[in-house]
């Protein structure tokens, strides 16, 4: 008997309490699915559902299977993972923010290039909580995190903290302001990327506006860079950023006393200390990043695991 299989079959009929809507579910007929459940309600020497023309509800013993087989079937993809990256040893998979400034990835992709040619990355931009969920089940190697978020059962590499600035209009008299400071920006809008790519480093860094006296009028979340600097050169909003982007009409300034820092690392699963490729890929990104950051304004600052992603 194809245990998982039928397991897979069982818990849809379970959770669905109906044989049509599991099928349609499971992607297969309705007669097949009920002869699966037949059989191992035969094997298990128990009956796990009551069946009628109106209804199917899960018996006593049904409802003791469900917590037990949805624990196997959890397992059971768990092997498959670690079985899928035993075949795939011959690639690594990094997972990097939506935001990552192109000229960052070129540099990351032609740095590891360099030195193990014959091994390709493959990068996948998604949101910081579908990258710690993937570098959990082991589904990326490494992953590039911006802070804070949650790193319980990761090991970190450098932190590193590029200062933001602030991105204006070139005409808005904050644009030639001496000493521009975040409560400088008190009655403008601010455009941020979206809240789910990273919702922990947003809720911090409008915190961290708030203790230094900039609330913003409104808050704009903006799909890619493009959308942002519209949104800023139009007049509706300021934004915070590491560097100036390179447009025309636009300008940017750093913030007096560096109050905020964007603060990014490296992240893999904790374990045995990394080796060979995975190890020299961790490398890579910390310089890759390091770079990044040697490119803002103002000089940047090194930590190990800071509480926060901005400072207070």
């Amino acid at each position: 008997m194809n245990l998982v299989g039928h397991l897979e079959c069982f818990v849809a009929v379970a959770e669905e309490l109906h044989f049509g809507r599991a099928a349609e579910r499971l992607g297969m007929a309705q007669p097949p699915l009920s002869q699966r459940i037949q059989r191992l309600e035969r094997e298990l020497g128990a009956r796990l559902f009551d069946r009628s023309s109106r209804r199917v509800v899960l018996t006593a013993p049904g409802r003791l299977l469900l917590e037990e087989a949805r624990d196997l079937l959890e397992r059971a993809e768990r092997i498959r993972t670690v079985a899928e990256r035993a075949g795939d040893r011959d690639l690594l998979r990094v997972g990097i923010p939506e935001d990552l400034d192109g000229a960052v990835i070129a540099s990351l992709i032609g740095t590891f290039r360099d030195i193990r040619p014959e091994l390709p990355l493959e990068l996948r931009p998604a949101p910081a909580e579908e990258h710690l969920r993937a570098l959990s089940d082991g589904t990326l190697d490494v992953g590039v995190l911006r802070h804070p978020c949650d790193t319980a059962g990761l090991s970190l590499g450098p932190m590193l903290g590029e200062p933001l600035g602030v991105l204006l209009p070139d005409g808005s008299p904050l644009a030639s302001a001496p000493d521009l400071r975040l409560a400088d920006l008190e009655g403008h809008d601010l455009v941020v990327s979206r809240r789910e790519s990273s919702p922990a480093a947003l809720e911090d860094l409008l915190a961290s506006c708030a203790r230094h006296g900039f609330v913003p009028g409104a808050v704009h979340e903006s799909p890619h860079p493009q959308f942002t600097l519209g949104l800023v050169l139009a007049g509706t909003a300021v934004a915070l950023l590491p560097h100036a982007p390179a447009a025309p009409g636009a300008v940017w300034r750093p913030l007096f006393g560096t109050p905020l820092l964007r603060r990014t690392s490296c992240a893999w699963r904790a374990g045995a200390p990394p080796e060979g490729p995975l190890a020299d890929l961790i490398d890579v990104t910390t310089r890759v990043l390091r770079m990044e950051a040697a490119m803002t304004a103002v000089p940047q600052r090194v930590v190990l695991r800071p509480s926060s992603g901005f400072l207070a």
